[in-house]
């Protein structure tokens, strides 16, 4: 795998962390208990640690194909949501989130 794959991956990653960390912090009594909640603070933190490799990864890969790829996280999103916050996941969800993986598989093979 091309280094810079992996740089992309590891920005997903990264950024799909930092989410979860804010929607865990989403649950302060107030939007400024939140945004000093530890994990609201980590959470950012790291979403512009992902937006910093998300930079390295531009370097070799088009933003035409780097940037749809990121759509994976739409897939992460969801699973992690359903699994650790209990949200809802239908049959209409998981059909578009198999939607969202053709595509990413698709362009990343093109």
């Amino acid at each position: 795998m091309n280094a810079y794959w992996a740089v992309l991956a590891a920005a997903i990653v990264t950024s799909m962390a930092g989410q979860t960390l804010l929607k865990a912090g989403a649950g302060a009594s107030s939007f400024v208990a939140q945004l000093f909640d530890m994990r609201t603070m980590v959470g950012l933190c790291l979403y512009g640690g992902a937006a910093m490799l998300y930079i390295v990864a531009l370097r070799r890969i088009p933003m035409s194909v780097a940037l749809p790829c990121t759509a994976i996280s739409y897939v992460a999103a969801a699973l992690i949501g359903h699994f650790a916050f209990a949200e809802p996941l239908g049959a209409m969800h998981i059909a578009a989130l198999a939607l969202i993986s053709a595509g990413v598989v698709i362009l990343a093979m093109a």
